[in-house]
């Protein structure tokens, strides 16, 4: 049954722009409700010019918080009374906690990777992978991955302007959690062979593999791949890329970007609510809205 809407019903939300397509709403409301929690979730379209006052109304509305999506994750961070560990060294966060009119920053999307490896049986603790891509989400893993004691990470990364942006965050990572960060360029197909054979995991945070492009791969040669380098794509949909499907061919454990979604969305759900998301209820239900 729906929970009924009071007086003392609370709201969350989240700001993005465009905000509408987000599964978010389905995956919190449903939440609240399963967990007895008296509040619920919308999706607002916040212009970059807005994102102020919007956060301002968090406090003034008493909300729970707020999810933050393209364009408003960096921009956001000068509007916050503090920021946990994670969302200082990236320099963006996704979600806002309102305690009691503190706003806390905090990034999940490298919580939501953990916990979808640690789900998968995947473990990198103590142990070096290899990331392709240095973009927003690529950064909140690592970041992740180096807190929770990832002994050390490659980073391959085609030779762009970006590159040279993100050398020194990574390098700032790496020497406040003493996780062993490199950077390469993506066309050194040697030494990305020689990561990938010293590795445990391979993780795509590129694009490659979506749709237009469902035929292509990140890698140079397939070759590379082998039955205990264990691959996770960001990707979720499709729901098995070209990677994916090729590290499954030499038996490989291959993970799409499912589980990052929905264990961000859970780590969110807890910051607010101190309790734990019904993730085995809300998971069919985001398969489902995926596929439509």
């Amino acid at each position: 049954m729906e929970n009924e809407i009071t007086g003392k019903t609370r709201l969350a939300g989240l700001y993005a722009l465009p905000a509408r397509h987000s599964f978010s709403p389905m995956m919190h409301t449903t939440s609240f409700q399963e967990t007895g929690v008296d509040a619920v979730y919308l999706s607002f379209d916040v212009p970059p010019e807005k994102l102020g006052t919007s956060i301002q109304a968090i406090r003034d509305l008493e909300m729970l918080g707020v999810n933050l999506s393209m364009p408003h994750k960096m921009a956001a961070v000068q509007y916050v009374d503090e920021l946990s560990q994670a969302a200082r060294l990236i320099g963006a966060i996704n979600t806002i906690v309102n305690q009691d009119g503190k706003l806390i920053g905090h990034t999940t999307d490298g919580i939501g990777c953990m916990e979808s490896l640690k789900q998968n049986q995947i473990n990198v603790i103590g142990n070096k992978i290899t990331i392709i891509g240095a973009g927003g989400a690529a950064t909140a893993i690592i970041t992740q991955a180096a807190i929770d004691g990832v002994a050390a990470i490659d980073v391959f990364n085609i030779k762009d302007d970006f590159y040279q942006k993100v050398e020194p965050k990574l390098t700032e990572i790496a020497k406040e959690t003493q996780c062993k960060i490199e950077l390469h360029d993506l066309a050194n197909e040697q030494r990305l062979a020689e990561s990938l054979a010293a590795s445990c995991l391979l993780i795509n945070a590129t694009s490659i593999g979506m749709a237009p492009n469902t035929d292509q791969i990140p890698l140079p040669d397939v070759k590379l791949l082998r039955k205990d380098l264990a691959v996770f794509d960001v990707i979720y949909h499709p729901g098995e890329t070209q990677l994916l499907h090729e590290a499954k061919k030499v038996g490989a454990k291959a993970v799409n970007g499912l589980g990052m979604l929905l264990y961000q969305g859970a780590a969110a759900f807890e910051l607010w609510t101190g309790k734990k998301m019904p993730t085995e209820l809300i998971q069919p239900l985001l398969e489902k809205e995926i596929k439509k």
